[in-house]
């Protein structure tokens, strides 16, 4: 081969080569531009399933080195909170069955209370005698107003004021759920001149509660867990009131004040205090067993007022269920707060429940501040009832219309 054939293969392999180079060129971009035009183009397809959030997030642990240790893990904790979930409901369930196992447990040591009252020869009420044993009615209050065989006056003048009579009475505790009844026991003669006088008083008026006990002034602790037990087993009510007959009430206004307090289940109100111990004999108010509560001059546990207080339903099951260990010290206030010491009651100390007589009501009642009771503390009661309590209830009465409009 000479040099000229061999130039001229050398300069056509030159061009083939060049041709080359640039068509490969030319295709790569050619199927760049159509590669990408399909991919804008493309739609997406219909009826394709959109994956769960459960799916998802097993994708995703799949696309990070399929991790199973990772997923096992995830499903044993939403495992361990369904678990948790079911517990906590359980737990709630065996609560409630327990409140309801409690409650009839009440009712039926209350029921069998009230049978052995009565076989005991326990004086049988009216208001017993009406009440049949299933389908209470619930009321509002039971109000027992304590007094004695020599207040009749008293007694007349609480009629005559704060405590509706006929027809109204009987309105109040249809409309309104309020039983209001005057609490006495028996003489120790019973049947006697005292007893027939008592029962001659409830003919005309018809708003006694008597009690199987026997009246005296050192039985005030007996008379009240008497009270309480006898009330709780005639009437269903949400709260029990207990009163002396020489204090002045506005009823509306104490319906009012425990309405506040429904919803709770062992309530314990009054005016709060804690007295002296008083160790010497011969004076008023005197405590036996004041060794009981540590050296001389100590002072009693907080506990209500005798004059008025109100307790629970709940409360006055308790005393009827456990009357018979109940331990009465010689103050009967004094007795009802050493009873709930240990249990798990709230004591709400109130002092609307314990205003003075006018000025103190008049003003507090200018004020927009109503008063429940009022008395004397000098008196431990109003001072000479018979003859002021009319003042009281015309200078501090919440007025007949405030009890009819109210609303419980």
């Amino acid at each position: 081969m000479t040099w000229k054939s061999r130039g001229d293969l050398s300069s056509r392999s030159v061009v083939s080569q060049k041709w080359a180079l640039f068509l490969c060129l030319a295709s790569f971009c050619a199927g760049m531009l159509f590669t990408n035009s399909r991919m804008w183009a493309i739609p997406e397809p219909k009826g394709l399933a959109r994956t769960t959030p459960m799916e998802a997030e097993k994708l995703n642990l799949v696309s990070e080195g399929c991790n199973s240790i990772t997923l096992q893990e995830k499903e044993v904790k939403r495992e361990s909170q369904d678990i948790v979930r079911e517990v906590f409901k359980t737990h709630n369930a065996i609560q409630n069955l327990d409140k309801t196992i409690s409650n009839l447990e009440m009712e039926l040591s209350a029921a069998r209370a009230a049978q052995e009252s009565i076989r005991s020869g326990a004086p049988v009420s009216e208001d017993l005698e009406m009440v049949q044993p299933s389908g209470k009615r619930r009321y509002l209050m039971v109000v027992g107003i304590n007094t004695a065989f020599s207040s009749r006056k008293r007694r007349d003048s609480v009629r005559a004021t704060w405590m509706p009579q006929g027809e109204k009475r009987k309105k109040l505790e249809e409309e309104k759920g309020i039983i209001v009844r005057f609490v006495i026991g028996h003489s120790a003669t019973s049947g006697g001149i005292l007893d027939r006088a008592i029962e001659a008083e409830d003919q005309k008026h018809g708003d006694f509660l008597k009690l199987d006990h026997v009246e005296g002034y050192l039985e005030l602790s007996a008379k009240t867990k008497t009270y309480f037990t006898t009330a709780v087993n005639l009437w269903d009510a949400d709260f029990y009131v207990k009163v002396d007959d020489d204090v002045h009430v506005n009823i509306a206004t104490l319906g009012e004040t425990l309405v506040r307090h429904r919803s709770k289940p062992r309530i314990y109100i009054g005016c709060m205090k804690s007295g002296p111990v008083l160790s010497q004999k011969g004076v008023r108010y005197h405590e036996p067993e004041h060794w009981k509560f540590g050296e001389a001059g100590n002072r009693y546990f907080r506990h209500a007022t005798g004059q008025l207080y109100a307790i629970s339903k709940d409360l006055a099951t308790y005393i009827s269920i456990n009357q018979h260990v109940l331990h009465k010290y010689a103050n009967e206030d004094v007795s009802l707060g050493a009873w709930f010491i240990g249990l798990d009651v709230e004591h709400i100390d109130d002092r609307r429940l314990c205003c003075g007589t006018p000025p103190d009501c008049e003003w507090k009642a200018q004020a927009g501040n109503v008063c429940v009771a009022s008395f004397d503390w000098s008196c431990s009661g109003i001072c000479r009832s018979a003859e002021r309590i009319k003042e009281v209830h015309r200078r501090c009465g919440e007025g007949e219309n405030a009890l009819w409009r109210a609303s419980f």
